[in-house]
């Protein structure tokens, strides 16, 4: 079984970036809320030492005492310091009795009528959120410090819960982080999958089961990769299947005439022919096979220089008529022979096209050869004319036609309208398939119609462009 690597890293790099999104978030929040709690503590005993601080200030302030027992009430301590620093009096808890965080310093900044804040941590660990204000009143018509009010808090509320706040990020962030990791494995193994699909189908198209397709239907690159795999796949799958026929074809159409090459020479070397006359047919035989030998061979070269690209035109612009009038008169012997009528139908003032004169004569030569082979009697005929947007030339014959059903296939490599005819009218079943390459090289198209039994019309067509421009 193959390991999901993609959706381990991806489920790590996931996972990673959440681990460091929540530390952040959890330590924001922490300072966040214990920054809260310790102003919110700080006001409450700078609010409580103001409190105090007035009431005892105030002609009919209440006692010391009385002050302790509300500081009591207030859950607060409060000292009452001189200004030697000594403690007068004071409430609270006994670990603050010897009152260490009394500095002289602070004593005479209080009694120049200023407030002290600060932070205090008992021998014990138990800290504490300090205030200290004067304490002024009216002496001989003079306002005058006459003591400090230390406020003590403790802080241990405000610790407990900061520490229950914490405890509930803690577990709020393990239930994320496992809520996290169930997604990430999820969303890792759906993203992962379509990838551990095309990774098992490029192995199989590799060993060779070209039959094998992706079953990925996505609008996203993932999507488009698939359809690629799919297309090569598909693309390779055609060519072998090509190679493949090309190869029977191939074999199937040397081993005729080198049967014959082999049968007849060897009746001529052992001398098994009656007379000079029946050598002489069988020395023609001989003949016509090794031409159609070399006829195979020369297309094969050709069509293969053509689907390689490695064949080079001359490309110029050219009259059509002439190309034609040149093909027809060197096909005119050959349909006469046969009692065919070879008629022109051509518009001298059409457009000229930029192609290659040579190769454009060899089409129409093909095309002609075609029709002659395959037409017992009537005519054949050509026609050149254009229309607004193209230049056309027709290849029409009364020859025995091709099926509906075949018409798709007349250009490819090989292909014989009549196979069982196939001896009788020769040809190396290249022919279209190089008249189609050569055309369609020089820009242009050709198409083909026809019915079985009434003849064949191949068309070709090129773009009108302006002379002097380029295609």
């Amino acid at each position: 079984m193959l390991k999901n690597k993609v959706g381990m890293k991806l489920g790590f790099v996931i996972i990673a970036v959440f681990i460091v999104v929540l530390s952040i978030l959890g330590v924001t929040i922490d300072r966040m809320f214990s920054n809260f709690y310790t102003s919110e503590m700080s006001t409450e005993v700078d609010e409580l030492a103001t409190h105090f601080a007035m009431m005892a200030q105030t002609p009919d302030a209440p006692t010391e005492e009385m002050l302790l027992k509300f500081a009591d009430f207030s859950n607060v301590s409060i000292f009452y310091v001189n200004k030697d620093g000594k403690v007068q009096d004071y409430s609270g808890e006994e670990e603050l009795a010897d009152a260490s965080f009394i500095h002289q310093g602070d004593i005479k900044t209080i009694f120049s009528g200023q407030t002290i804040r600060l932070k205090y941590e008992s021998a014990s660990g138990n800290r504490y959120f300090v205030t200290a204000k004067p304490i002024v009143k009216e002496q001989a018509g003079e306002s005058q410090v006459m003591s400090a009010l230390y406020v003590l808090s403790s802080s241990k509320h405000m610790d407990d819960s900061v520490v229950a706040m914490r405890r509930l990020l803690v577990l709020s962030g393990i239930g994320a982080f496992l809520l996290a990791l169930g997604i990430t494995w999820i969303v890792a193994h759906l993203l992962s999958r379509p990838l551990l699909q095309m990774q098992q189908a490029t192995r199989k198209i590799a060993v060779g089961e070209l039959e094998t397709r992706l079953n990925i239907s996505r609008d996203d690159e993932i999507g488009s990769l698939a359809s690629a795999i799919n297309n090569l796949a598909e693309d390779l799958q055609n060519y072998r299947d090509t190679r493949q026929e090309f190869l029977a074809n191939i074999s199937h159409e040397l081993r005729t005439p080198i049967t014959y090459l082999e049968g007849y020479s060897k009746v001529i070397k052992e001398r098994l022919y009656s007379t000079e006359e029946e050598r002489d047919q069988y020395l023609d035989v001989l003949h016509q096979e090794a031409k159609r030998l070399q006829h195979l061979v020369d297309d094969l070269f050709e069509l293969s220089k053509m689907e390689e690209g490695k064949i080079s035109l001359s490309l110029e612009w050219i009259d059509l008529t002439e190309v034609i009038d040149n093909a027809v008169h060197k096909l005119q012997l050959k349909a006469s022979d046969k009692g065919l009528a070879l008629s022109t139908n051509l518009n001298r003032s059409t457009s000229w096209v930029y192609g290659d004169g040579l190769r454009m004569e060899q089409v129409i030569l093909n095309l002609l050869e075609n029709s002659v082979r395959y037409t017992e009697q009537g005519e054949i005929s050509i026609m050149l004319d254009q229309t607004d947007s193209y230049v056309f030339v027709t290849v029409k014959d009364t020859g025995i036609g091709i099926a509906a059903e075949e018409l798709p296939y007349v250009f490819e490599r090989f292909y014989r309208v009549e196979k069982s005819r196939s001896r009788q009218h020769g040809g190396t079943g290249l022919g279209l398939s190089i008249a189609k390459k050569l055309v369609e090289l020089q820009g242009g198209e050709i198409f083909v119609n026809s019915r079985l039994g009434e003849g064949t019309s191949f068309e070709i067509r090129f773009k009108l462009e302006e002379q002097g421009g380029s295609i």
